[in-house]
């Protein structure tokens, strides 16, 4: 078991997102859910609470209620290899949510994810600052980000 995981709290969406998430990433699964019983507080037969992974990383997701949402202030940033993966995710999580700038975007449950090329952290990294500079301007004007934009910035530099 991981020491540290993330608990996402929903209100009445638990079963939906997970199903959401574990069918967006390739790598995922969900690992247990428990439902209300008859005598519980929550609707019973609804998912209480449920354990999930994506790519490695496990969540607990908790029907809790509308009295706390999320919140851009916590993200979970999606290291992508190519344009290709880059464009999945994008539009896939994204759907039915909201779309933001330099990689960021808002699910259909409020959740904050962002998708970055791995690509973009080694180019903002160069040891010249005038091409790592120009990358950064470059992506300041993305919603989505674009490799071969960033590339193009960066050989201009």
């Amino acid at each position: 078991m991981q020491k540290i995981m993330p608990f996402l709290w929903f209100d009445g969406k638990v079963e939906e997102a997970i199903h959401f998430y574990t069918s967006t990433f390739k790598n995922a699964k969900i690992l247990n859910i428990t439902r209300y019983g008859e005598s519980s507080p929550g609707e019973p037969d609804t998912v209480m609470s449920a354990t999930f992974e994506l790519e490695g990383q496990t969540f607990i997701a908790l029907n809790g209620g509308p009295q706390f949402t999320f919140t851009p202030a916590i993200s979970f940033f999606v290291n992508c290899e190519t344009q290709e993966e880059v464009d999945y995710f994008w539009e896939k999580l994204s759907e039915g949510g909201e779309k933001s700038r330099c990689a960021w975007l808002k699910d259909k449950y409020g959740l904050s994810w962002q998708i970055v090329p791995t690509i973009l952290g080694k180019l903002l990294q160069d040891k010249d600052a005038r091409k790592a500079n120009n990358v950064m301007m470059a992506m300041m004007k993305m919603d989505k980000i674009i490799i071969a934009d960033l590339q193009r910035a960066y050989e201009q530099g």
